[in-house]
């Protein structure tokens, strides 16, 4: 398969929608980013790398991180962590507080509410848990420059009166063990950790190639991996999973700093950047992107 040469048709076909959806501007420290920046790479379990754009550049990865944060949750816990938080996709904004009042626990771990409740089990597990989910994203990405963006990570926390209701809510139906402020403040750290297309690509080949899962002390059995697999194709767009699945195909996570990371298993992890967003919280040209790519390739997961 030529994904060069694919790439540079997809990227061709979405530029007319460059203007179109507008950067998450509701935290300060994002509404800065050039809204025209864009991106794609597809790292090969075959130890091929095809890109096309700003993949040296790197952004916010936002939400993107609840995948390795569940992966790290998922090797200390086990099937316990289900106790926790649930598996279920939520319907509701990524945000919303009317399902946690109303049912007690996050839907799945990729809303708010969940990647919460996960950053709690790391505060829990390790006496240096930043240091440790760091340790552990780095070797996933092959890059030890990758890092936590503080200002960001203080811009989310000045505005983050939704995400202080949550944990406090959670707290509440104790779903949480230590001190909310503690909770919030790693929480939002761990959303500010930057990466380029080609760093992010490289993170998820791990979830795509189903022979090792062993990065920085984090294992995982070949079962747990299908199953976190299984989590992003149904929760990993927020309350456009569905459309997603019907349009693409693959397992994936988006996050609101316009980044899209998804996997093709035993072949390929791909990651798009675009930071105008829908009304949903994801990327408008990288949802067409990884749809036209799965059309031109012909390959997805169903």
């Amino acid at each position: 398969m030529d994904y060069q040469t694919i790439l540079e048709k997809v990227s061709k076909a979405v530029a007319p929608l460059t203007g179109e959806g507008k950067v998450a501007d509701y935290i300060p420290a994002l509404a800065n980013v050039n809204p025209n920046k864009y991106a794609v790479c597809i790292d090969s379990i075959d130890g091929n790398l095809y890109a096309v754009g700003d993949a040296d550049e790197r952004f916010s990865l936002q939400s993107i991180t609840k995948v390795f944060s569940l992966a790290m949750c998922l090797s200390i816990k086990g099937e316990e962590l289900w106790t926790r938080v649930g598996k279920e996709p939520s319907g509701t904004a990524f945000n919303s507080l009317v399902q946690l009042e109303v049912e007690g626990m996050p839907r799945n771990p990729f809303i708010n509410a969940g990647a919460i409740v996960l950053a709690d089990v790391l505060l829990t597990s390790f006496p240096d848990p930043e240091a440790r989910f760091l340790s552990f994203v780095r070797e996933l990405c092959g890059s030890d420059t990758v890092d936590y963006n503080l200002e960001v990570a203080h811009s989310e926390r000045e505005a983050g009166y939704l995400n202080a209701a949550i944990v406090n809510l959670l707290k509440y139906h104790k779903k949480i063990e230590r001190d909310v402020e503690e909770v919030l403040a790693f929480y939002f750290k761990m959303c500010s950790i930057e990466m380029n297309c080609k760093e992010l690509a490289r993170a998820f080949l791990a979830f795509a190639n189903h022979s090792r899962f062993d990065y920085a002390g984090v294992s995982l059995t070949l079962s747990q991996v299908k199953r976190i697999n299984a989590v992003m194709q149904t929760c990993g767009f927020y309350d456009e999973a569905g459309e997603f699945s019907y349009l693409v195909g693959l397992p994936g996570k988006s996050g609101v700093g316009g980044g899209i990371a998804a996997v093709y298993p035993r072949r390929y992890s791909v990651a798009v950047w675009s930071p105008r967003l829908n009304s949903k919280g994801n990327s408008v040209m990288g949802m067409k992107t990884l749809e036209l790519l799965t059309t031109e390739t012909m390959e997805s997961i169903f």
